[in-house]
C-alpha cells in the first residue's frame, strides 16, 4: 500500500537513520531510531549487535555522559538476551537477541540526550544525540476529541502505557503465528492488513465452504454474475452523501469500503475475475409500492407517487390513536431530545466516532425511544407504545438515520459477493474451510492458544487442535457463546454471552422478464413497502441493467426484528408462497404469469454459521461492553461488526479489523506497523 509520510505527529511514519556510536570505543551494540523522536509519542528503535552479549540488557535515555542507569532521565526497559535462562522468551529472535524495542517517550524529555545500553553497570553502547520534537498538537487534539473509554486504540501511547512496562519493551518477531477465526469481512480485512505490513504467518479458519460471511449474493436460476439475475441476501448498498439546504455532506464511514476495493483492484492488477466496480444504487423511486392498505381500482397496490397524487389512497395512521395530540407531542419531545439539526447531521456523517462519543454523553445509548418517553419524560405507557413499541430496547443514537437520509448511494456491479471474492488470490491458499471451531484453550506456560474443532462424527468426544501464538476471533458472538472458552474477564465474557442480535429474513423471486419496468407506471429500482401486507417489509428492485431484456429478480421481502422471527419459523415453501402471493397482490396477475419458480430465501437467525443477521446491542450494552473489545486477553483479539461502534454495515466489520489488527501489532511491540495501518486506513477521521 502507498503510505503518506509525515515528519511529525503521533501517527507519523518516521524514517530510521543510522547513528554513530560515540562511546565506548568498542561498542557491543549500536542504535537506529527515528530522525526526530516525538516527546509523548511511541516509537520503535533498532539495535545492532557487533559482538555477542549474554545476560541483562537495559536501554535508557539521558545525558550523553552518564555512566549508570541510575543517572538516566528514564528507562525504556530491561530484559535478558543471548545465552541466559531468562532469555528464552526471545526464542524467535536470532540467538535470542532481540533487535527491535519499544520506546514510549515521556512528555518532559528534551533534545541532545543519548540512548544507552547497559548490562548492570557495564555500558554496551551509546547513540549519537537524539533530536526531540513536540507532539503535533493539532493532530493529537483531533484524535483526542474521540479518545475515551469508547475508543482508546486511536492513541497507541495510552494503550501501551496501560500495560506492564516489561511486557511492551521488546518487540515480537513477525514469525509469530496468528489464527484468524472466521472468513467474513472482518477476518478477510485482518488478513489483508497483516500481509500489508509484512506479517504472513496467519491462517483463516472458516466453518463454511465460502468466504464473505454475511455478504451473500444469490445468483438465481444457476446463473453467473454477468447474467444479471441476482439479489443480495445480505448487505446490499453503501450510502455516499446527503444533500440538505443546498449543501452536500459526504458520509465518511463507507469510504473505507471504496478504499478497500481500490486496494484490492490494484493488488489483483484489475483482473476481470476479481475487479470490484461500483454502480449507482437507487434507494427509492416514485413508483415503488407504498405502505398504504388502500388499493387501486384493479386491486393492486398504488405506488408512492400515486398516493401523493391521490390522497384518497392514503391511510390516516392517526385515526386509531387514543389521543393523537398526545402522540404528536410525545414524538416532538423525542425529536427535540435528539436535536438532529444540520450541524449534528454534518458531525454524524463526517465523524461517526466523535458522534458516538457525543451520543454517549447525551445519553442516547442509555435509552430507546420508548424508554426515553416512558422513564425520562413520564409518558403514559399507551401513548408511548403508539409512538414506539414499549418492547423497543434499541439505543436511540441515530447514526442510521443519517445513512438513510442519503441522497446518493452505490452498490457493487454483479453483486456484493465480488468484494470478498477479490480477497481470493490472497487468502484462499491460507484458509481452512469446513472447520467449525468448538473450543479454545489457553496454555499459560507456552502462551499459545489451542483452537479445537471436530471434523468427523459430531458425537466424538475427542477434538483436533491447531495452536497459534495469537488469535483473532472474527466470528459473531451469537456463535462464539457456544464455544468452550478460556477464563476471560467478566466484562468480556458477559459481552460474548449476552450481546443482542437481530433476526432478518429475505426472499428473492425470479421472473421470466423484468416486467415491473414495463407496467403502466414503471418501477425503476428502489425499495418500496409491501402495501400493508403483514410479513413483507421492504420490496426492492435491482438498480443494475435498467430497462434491459431477459429475466428479472425482485427482492420480494426484506424484514428484520420480531416479524422476522415469525416468518423465519415458516417452512421454506410456505414462506416463498406467501411472498409470491403478495407480489401478485402488489403488481397484478402478471407476477403470477412471469414467476419461474426459482427463488432464494435466507433467514439469518436460522443460518448455522451466523445465528443472527447483525449485532443489535440493547440500551446500555454498547457503552458497557465496548471497552472489553479494546483489551487483548490471553493473546486474543475480538473483531467483527459486533465489536464496532456501528453495526450491520460492511464498514463496521472493516473498521473493527483495522482496530483489532492495530491492537495486535501494538501488543507485539510493532509500533511502526501499527502507525502505518492507522495512518493509512483512519486518516480521514483523525487528520485536520
Amino acid at each position: 500500500m502507498s503510505i503518506r509520510k509525515l515528519s511529525t505527529g503521533v501517527f507519523a511514519l518516521s524514517t530510521l537513520i543510522q547513528h554513530a556510536v560515540t562511546a565506548p570505543s568498542s561498542p557491543v551494540v549500536s542504535f537506529r531510531f527515528p530522525e526526530v523522536v516525538e516527546a509523548g509519542g511511541m516509537h520503535n528503535i533498532r539495535v545492532d549487535y557487533h559482538s555477542s552479549h549474554d545476560g541483562e540488557f537495559s536501554i535508557v535515555y539521558g545525558d550523553c555522559g552518564i555512566e549508570s542507569t541510575e543517572d538516566a532521565h528514564h528507562i525504556l526497559g530491561t530484559t535478558h538476551v543471548g545465552n541466559h535462562d531468562l532469555a528464552k522468551r526471545h526464542l524467535n529472535w536470532h540467538e535470542q537477541r532481540p533487535t527491535r524495542f519499544v520506546w514510549l517517550a515521556p512528555e518532559d524529555m528534551s533534545s541532545d540526550g543519548c540512548l544507552h545500553a547497559f548490562s548492570g553497570d557495564v555500558l554496551l553502547g551509546r547513540s549519537a544525540p537524539v533530536t526531540v520534537g513536540r507532539r503535533n498538537n493539532k493532530r493529537h487534539l483531533a484524535a483526542s476529541e474521540i479518545m475515551d473509554a469508547m475508543g482508546p486504540w486511536f492513541d497507541g501511547v495510552t494503550y501501551l502505557k496501560e500495560k506492564e512496562p516489561e511486557s511492551v519493551f521488546v518487540a515480537q518477531t513477525k514469525s509469530k503465528s496468528v489464527g484468524i477465526l472466521g472468513g467474513g469481512m472482518s477476518g478477510l480485512m485482518t488478513a489483508h492488513i497483516l500481509d500489508s505490513v509484512g506479517f504472513h504467518d496467519w491462517q483463516i479458519i472458516e466453518a463454511s465452504s465460502r468466504i464473505g460471511g454475511r455478504v451473500h449474493t444469490s445468483y438465481l436460476n444457476a446463473t453467473k454474475p454477468d447474467q444479471y439475475q441476482y439479489q443480495e441476501m445480505g448487505p446490499m448498498r453503501f450510502p455516499v452523501s446527503l444533500t440538505m439546504d443546498n449543501e452536500t455532506i459526504e458520509i465518511n464511514d463507507h469510504k473505507m469500503v471504496f478504499q478497500l476495493a481500490d486496494e484490492l483492484n490494484k493488488q489483483n492488477q484489475h483482473h476481470p475475475a476479481y475487479e470490484v466496480r461500483f454502480i449507482p444504487w437507487i434507494q427509492s423511486a416514485p413508483n415503488d409500492p407504498s405502505s398504504t392498505t388502500k388499493r387501486k381500482s384493479d386491486g393492486t397496490v398504488p405506488g408512492v407517487a400515486e398516493v401523493k397524487e391521490n390522497p384518497s389512497l392514503a391511510v390516516n395512521t392517526t385515526a386509531s390513536y387514543s389521543n393523537a395530540t398526545a402522540v404528536a407531542e410525545a414524538t416532538e419531545e423525542f425529536e427535540d431530545w435528539i436535536g438532529m439539526d444540520l450541524e449534528k447531521t454534518r458531525l454524524y456523517a463526517t465523524n461517526v466516532f466523535k458522534a458516538h462519543k457525543q451520543a454517549v454523553a447525551e445519553g442516547f445509548l442509555d435509552f430507546s425511544e420508548s424508554g426515553y418517553l416512558r422513564y425520562k419524560m413520564g409518558q403514559d405507557n399507551n401513548i408511548t407504545d403508539q409512538v414506539d413499541s414499549v418492547a423497543d430496547n434499541d439505543p436511540a443514537w441515530p447514526y442510521e438515520d443519517i445513512y438513510f437520509e442519503a441522497t446518493e448511494w452505490r452498490t457493487i456491479d454483479q453483486g456484493l459477493s465480488r468484494l470478498p471474492a477479490a480477497f481470493g488470490p490472497q487468502v484462499l491458499n491460507r484458509t481452512r474451510f469446513q472447520t467449525a471451531v468448538q473450543a479454545m484453550t489457553w496454555n499459560e506456560t507456552s502462551e499459545k492458544m489451542s483452537v479445537h474443532f471436530r471434523p468427523g462424527n459430531p458425537f466424538d468426544m475427542e477434538t483436533e487442535t491447531i495452536d497459534f501464538d495469537y488469535t483473532i476471533v472474527a466470528v459473531p458472538f451469537s456463535k462464539v457463546r457456544l464455544w468452550r472458552l478460556p477464563d476471560y474477564s467478566s466484562l468480556l465474557s458477559r459481552a460474548i454471552s449476552r450481546l443482542n442480535y437481530s433476526p432478518a429474513c429475505k426472499v428473492a423471486l425470479h421472473y421470466k422478464t423484468r416486467f415491473r419496468e414495463h407496467l403502466p407506471r414503471p418501477i425503476i429500482g428502489g425499495c418500496g413497502s409491501g402495501g400493508g401486507i403483514s410479513g413483507i417489509g421492504s420490496v426492492c428492485y435491482p438498480s443494475y441493467q435498467l430497462n434491459s431484456s431477459g429475466p428479472g429478480v425482485i427482492l420480494a421481502s426484506y424484514l428484520s426484528g420480531d416479524m422476522a422471527l415469525s416468518t423465519g419459523a415458516m417452512t421454506e415453501e410456505d414462506h416463498v408462497a406467501y411472498v409470491q402471493r403478495a407480489m401478485i397482490e402488489i403488481h397484478g396477475p402478471i407476477a403470477a404469469e412471469q414467476y419461474t419458480g426459482a427463488y432464494d430465501r435466507k433467514c439469518w437467525l436460522n443460518d448455522e454459521y451466523q445465528a443472527g443477521a447483525w449485532a443489535s446491542p440493547t440500551a446500555l450494552q454498547q457503552d458497557l461492553y465496548l471497552p472489553a473489545y479494546f483489551q487483548t486477553e490471553k493473546h486474543t483479539v475480538f473483531v467483527g461488526e459486533h465489536t464496532s461502534y456501528t453495526h450491520a454495515w460492511i464498514f463496521s466489520a472493516l473498521e473493527s479489523a483495522v482496530r483489532g489488527t492495530t491492537q495486535l501489532l501494538l501488543d507485539m511491540g510493532l509500533v511502526d506497523e501499527a502507525k502505518q495501518v492507522t495512518e493509512f486506513w483512519m486518516a480521514r477521521w483523525i487528520s485536520m
